[in-house]
């Protein structure tokens, strides 16, 4: 099976962490931090650049002792458990999207003017920034190493370029008065321009294909931030030296702006393009980053499995990447021409994800104190909890100044409130125990709607395929409610017996009933001796008290199954020769949510049964809601083609 490939050095990590924490800030966030703090801004930029160290060298400890490919995700799942790790990855997931397509919309209206008839040139230009960035990330983690390296070079030069005659430029008159709106509006400015410090967690993402992680990450991700806050601090300086900062405010990109102010129009213009290559950079590193998120969640089935599919040539999560690349593209449909929209959704849903980050900190210190620590967080107790205090001092700052604060963050929230049912969603896919639970929960739902997951016509069809079951013994696999059970236990006569087995005792409680019923209801004995077992450990072996079996009949438990080929090995263990097995199963969900895997193509699951002592015929056949996926055989040593 393909795996990840350990490729990426302290270059291509450095590269990606200035690339992801440097975002739009560093050319937008002159602008925008004065219309709070003026020119005390400057001070903003400080206690945010010394913020956002101690927050890389928290995620430098967490990477160190647990480096693997989900990042945050992985962080949170040790230290809070798989529900609240799975709420952290998808509010990381949600700012990854919102950041790319937050930043593709800057960098597009950064080449082009804003003219009504320029709106649609500029949407379709963002999407082929998209498609083409996720392409070149889909190529290997050599290529995307290049590019960031590439792209991070540029970024370099027109900083520098920026800044070396931008000194010349400075008035001390323009920094005065310093103070105009107080010392509390410094914190409210840093709230707005903390999406310039956001993004230590994409080098995370990359831990499984980076060479010697624990040390490297942590590293980079302390000189990406210092990097950084070096470049954000300068500019911002040169930005409020040279141009006073009620010009900076109503500027559509300040950094530009100043530009125009300090170079002639040819170098401004080259400028304002190595200002689109860099931020095509930090949209880069989403690009690269977000589905290896994608593919740790899959991994561990809080995803569709699918997505943790690795190509065989490139090493990469191809699947994920093109997940992602469609999502994205829907999330800037959506945001298209919304910058500040979008940079306010963001801002609250960041400081959730990190607030979560920082406390696993000081958790994972008193859960494993024991563990090796390659890189260690200063103050590592005090320090993440005074960082969280902080972070919600900012939110309140936020709300007590800005008038649709509450709106914003409401509709933040509610996009967190969502992951809720998408948990339970996804558990009923895989988690046998919320199987379970939801099956004894919904079980007179099931009653009520079983002709609808299971027609007649298709149990018409399973009792074809077993052909004669007179005198026989029949194992089903997960009665459910008695849907089958009743056909199956007129079917084998009285000479027969049927073992009726589920996991959900009030699914087994119906079924008893309706046996009962069909004994009173009858003159004289039709039906085979039915034995109900209740067994809540269904998914991962078959009941001891089922010792033999003439036929196995099974409807929407292969999915289940924990470990299929040692569960139709049991299931060899009980058949004689030529005995008969059918299983139906449910595929592609409202023709939209896939299978499991292994289920998705016929030959595979021929294989696979194959290898369990089985010659099976695979089938597909269409329904109303799903397709039906009929698997069908018999027990031989040797494999025939049936008919």
């Amino acid at each position: 099976m393909a795996e990840l490939r350990r490729s990426l050095g302290y270059f291509a990590i450095i590269s990606l962490a200035v690339a992801s924490i440097m975002g739009t800030g560093l050319f937008y966030g002159a602008g925008i931090a004065p219309q709070y703090a003026g020119n005390a801004s400057i001070l903003s930029w400080v206690v945010l650049s010394l913020f956002g160290l101690y927050i890389a060298a928290c995620f430098g400890e967490l990477t160190s002792m647990f480096p693997e490919a989900g990042g945050v995700y992985e962080f949170c799942k040790r230290a809070y458990g798989r529900f609240f790790s799975f709420i952290i990855g998808w509010v990381a997931w949600l700012v990854g999207n919102i950041t790319t397509s937050l930043i593709v919309v800057a960098a597009v209206n950064l080449i082009m003017p804003s003219h009504p008839g320029t709106i649609i040139w500029k949407f379709f230009i963002a999407v082929g920034i998209i498609i083409l960035l996720n392409y070149i990330a889909f190529l290997g983690s050599e290529a995307s190493a290049a590019t960031l390296v590439m792209l991070a070079t540029v970024s370099f030069v027109v900083i520098l370029a920026f800044l070396i005659p931008g000194f010349g430029h400075i008035d001390p008159a323009n920094f005065q008065p310093f103070f105009e709106f107080g010392t509390g509006a410094i914190f409210v400015a840093v709230f707005f321009i903390a999406e310039s410090f956001f993004g230590w967690e994409s080098a995370t993402f990359l831990s499984e294909e980076t060479n010697n992680p624990e040390k490297v990450i942590p590293k980079s991700l302390i000189i990406g931030t210092l990097i950084t806050a070096v470049a954000v601090i300068l500019v911002n300086i040169v930005s409020l030296g040279a141009v006073p900062w009620r010009e900076l405010a109503g500027a559509d990109v300040p950094f530009l702006y100043v530009a125009g102010q300090i170079f002639n129009p040819l170098t401004a213009k080259l400028l304002a393009i190595g200002v689109f290559v860099t931020m095509i950079n930090s949209a880069f590193g989403g690009a690269v980053t977000m589905p290896r998120l994608i593919l740790a969640l899959a991994r561990d089935r809080l995803f569709l499995s699918q997505f943790s599919k690795i190509h065989k040539t490139r090493a990469t999560p191809y699947k994920a990447i093109i997940f992602q690349t469609i999502v994205s593209l829907l999330i800037l449909y959506m945001g298209f021409g919304s910058y500040f929209l979008l940079l306010s959704l963001l801002l609250p849903l960041g400081f959730i994800m990190y607030a979560f980050v920082l406390l696993a900190v000081p958790i994972l210190r008193k859960k494993m104190p024991g563990m090796k620590r390659p890189f260690n967080a200063p103050f590592p107790i005090i320090g993440p909890i005074i960082s969280v205090m902080f972070i919600l001092y900012l939110v309140v700052k936020w709300i007590a100044y800005e008038p649709n604060a509450w709106s914003v963050l409401s509709l933040g929230v509610s996009l967190v409130f969502f992951g809720f049912p998408l948990y339970f969603l996804i558990s009923l896919y895989y988690d046998p125990e919320m199987i379970t639970e939801a099956n004894d929960i919904v079980a007179y739902f099931t009653l009520f709607t079983e002709r609808i997951s299971l027609p007649g016509k298709v149990k018409k069809e399973i009792l074809a395929i077993l052909g004669s079951l007179k005198g026989k013994t029949v194992l089903e696999y997960g009665c459910s409610v008695g849907t089958l059970t009743l056909d199956l236990a007129r079917a084998v006569g009285p000479d027969g017996r049927l073992y009726a087995v589920d996991l959900s005792r009030n699914d087994l409680k119906i079924t008893q009933k309706r046996i009962e019923k069909l004994v009173w209801s009858s003159k004289e004995r039709i039906h085979g001796r039915v034995t109900i077992i209740h067994d809540d450990q269904q998914v991962y072996r078959l009941h001891s008290g089922v010792s033999y079996s003439d036929v196995i009949v099974s409807v929407g438990m292969l999915g289940y199954i924990q470990d299929i080929e040692k569960m139709l090995r049991e299931f060899y263990s009980i058949l004689p020769p030529d005995g008969k097995i059918c299983f139906v199963e449910y595929g592609d969900f409202f023709k939209l949510i896939p299978n499991v895997e292994w289920l998705s193509k016929n030959e595979v699951v021929s294989e696979v049964f194959r290898r369990a002592g089985f010659s099976v015929q695979v089938e597909r056949k269409k329904g109303l809601f799903w397709n039906y996926i009929y698997v069908y055989g018999i027990k031989s040593h040797e494999a025939i083609t049936l008919v």
